[in-house]
């Protein structure tokens, strides 16, 4: 069966839904958000780099999804060793730090380009530090 992006490929229903999407429920929920937003916002106009805060969310988002591969170090060892870029990071840290940087170069590249092998497959390639044919 050839791909056709103008045909569903499943049964889902057609977008935007007949259903009402906009309840009382949705709405409060959405004022909490946009206060929260308006914290968060203050909080960080307090921050003299924000660029600190920025770069801090894939470091966590790293040392998460490796510890799924029981890829295991500490968030300390993660800030201590993320610009060292001699490599005197134990194994583990420097996976970690590898996937940081893949998850940047996916995001970056998304911003270019659509998603393909070929961004999967560099992907990939940063994150095990190997060349993959």
């Amino acid at each position: 069966m050839k791909f056709r992006p103008d045909q569903p490929w499943n049964d889902l229903p057609p977008l935007p839904p007949k259903a009402e999407v906009e309840t009382r429920a949705v709405l409060k929920a959405c004022i909490e958000a946009h206060s929260a937003l308006g914290e968060l916002k203050m909080a960080g106009e307090l921050i003299p780099n924000q660029g600190v805060l920025i770069n801090t969310i894939p470091l966590l988002e790293a040392q998460a999804s490796s510890e799924i591969e029981n890829i295991v170090t500490t968030t300390d060892r993660l800030f201590r060793f993320a610009g060292d870029i001699g490599g005197s990071a134990d194994a583990a840290t420097k996976e970690a730090l590898r996937y940081r940087t893949a998850l940047h170069q996916g995001f970056e590249s998304l911003k270019k380009r659509p998603l393909s092998t070929a961004t999967a497959v560099r992907i990939c390639r940063t994150i095990k530090g190997v060349d993959m044919c």
